[in-house]
């Protein structure tokens, strides 16, 4: 079979950086918000067609799957960063051998990522108080969706390959056909079969399998814009280094700031039924919220790591400003919507009145941190463009344990018990996650002249 076009690779040194930018983040931006909509269909089917139970676990369960599962997507930041750097400095002909060491380390990560979660259901679902109600259903949901972890590590991998060569259109395609799997499964396992949280759990790893495969013919059927063979696939101590290097406290934080939200989940599972799908459908929610930032955040490195590689470093800083202020436009309509209309977006996820009140009114609390995220994600994007992912995890650590955390804690212990309060914290930590963003930034400033 012939190839029938190139992957272009796109050069952000030069020209324009605005419309750059723009171009590159929203096919990100779609790219995650058809990634978010496997959850949230999950979320939305079994709130309509299952019990409360059912939402519970689901929700518990995606939120034990993503603390899990997304420090590896931060890991394979690393690749992107790597390759960006790489095609700034135009060394091209290295970037097939970083590909296959990474495809290597990846293979192994999953692996064993697959032994824990398969192992450790039960354990896991204990771990993050899990009512007694939904129990069972929340174990069952982790074994499933940790039996296709291999799926979901491969899909991440192949993002930021793509990402990182400036190409963010082929991960939206696939994704965009691998959605509607999921929906058609959802509905078919859940509302057709009865099968709740586990027939959720199966239509979601199904649809991985699909954008995966489906990016995998693409790529077949496309050039990549530099050399790439099967014997690239090879364990290289060298290049592996590089990407543990910059992709490991990326992972490290991503690990333990989703740990800090485990522990927020656990606090409120331990308040009832109600409370903990509550918070489960408003994090739904919020995950949506979350994504204009996410896609600039991607963006950003992507955008850094090539003028860094090609001594740009004041480009680099000129699209730091011009990111945040496009990030900000969306965050200020991100607020109103949910501040004022949280109930609405919360009962597209449940019908069950309480939950839906418990949900808006944590969500009040969001609506304030997407005025903050609008700007310490894009400054998170910048510092992993630089190779500073040493510092991101330390902000990201300081953030969750010192500030998010008690935080929670206390506002939990507090009567009558307000989710509203509870969710504060988030907050509280974005806007200490910004000044030491902008602190670091003022120490850095000489070399980025």
């Amino acid at each position: 079979m012939e190839n029938t076009g190139a992957i272009k690779l796109n050069d952000f040194t030069e020209g324009p950086i605005l419309l750059p930018l723009i171009r590159f983040s929203i096919p990100v931006l779609f790219a995650l918000l058809l990634q978010a909509m496997y959850g949230a269909v999950d979320l939305m089917v079994v709130g309509r067609f299952a019990s409360s139970a059912d939402v519970s676990a689901v929700a518990t369960g995606s939120n034990i799957m993503m603390t899990l599962t997304n420090p590896l997507s931060s890991f394979a930041m690393g690749i992107t960063v790597l390759l960006g750097q790489q095609i700034g400095r135009k060394e091209t002909e290295k970037a097939g051998h970083t590909i296959g060491a990474g495809i290597v380390l990846f293979a192994l990560l999953g692996l064993v990522m697959t032994a824990v979660l398969t192992i450790f259901t039960r354990p896991l679902a204990v771990l993050m108080h899990a009512p007694a109600e939904a129990f069972d259903k929340t174990a069952a949901y982790v074994r499933i969706c940790g039996s296709g972890v291999l799926v979901i590590i491969s899909y991440n991998l192949l993002g930021s390959i793509f990402r990182g060569i400036g190409d963010s259109r082929t991960p939206l395609m696939a994704v965009a056909i691998a959605c509607l799997f999921n929906i058609a499964g959802d509905l078919f396992l859940v509302s057709v079969c009865h099968l709740g949280a586990a027939g959720a759990a199966i239509a979601t790893v199904g649809a991985q399998a699909v954008s995966v495969l489906l990016s995998l013919f693409l790529i077949s059927r496309r050039r990549l814009p530099f050399a790439f063979h099967v014997n690239m696939i090879r364990f290289r101590p060298d290049i592996c280094a590089r990407i543990i290097r910059l992709g490991l406290p990326l992972a490290l934080s991503d690990l333990l700031v989703g740990i800090s939200f485990m522990v927020i989940q656990s606090i409120v599972n331990s308040l009832g039924l109600i409370a903990s799908a509550g918070i489960g459908v408003a994090e739904k929610v919020c995950g949506f919220i979350m994504l204009v930032p996410s896609s600039f955040m991607q963006s950003m490195a992507a955008f850094t790591a090539q003028n860094m590689g090609a001594g740009r470093q004041n480009r680099a800083k000129k699209a730091l400003l011009i990111g945040i202020g496009l990030s900000m436009c969306a965050g200020i309509v991100m607020f109103v919507l949910n501040f004022y209309r949280g109930d609405l977006l919360c009962s597209l996820f449940s019908n069950d009145p309480e939950v839906v009140l418990a949900g808006a009114d944590y969500l009040k609390a969001y609506a304030i941190d997407c005025l903050l995220t609008a700007v310490f994600f894009v400054f998170i994007g910048f510092y992993n463009g630089l190779g500073m992912t040493r510092f991101v995890m330390v902000q990201g650590i300081v953030s969750a344990f010192l500030i998010r955390i008690p935080v929670s804690y206390l506002m939990s212990r507090l009567r009558p018990v307000s989710l509203f309060r509870i969710g504060l914290a988030t907050p509280c930590s974005s806007a200490v996650q910004i000044v030491m963003c902008l602190v670091c930034l003022y120490r850095i400033r000489k070399s980025l002249q």
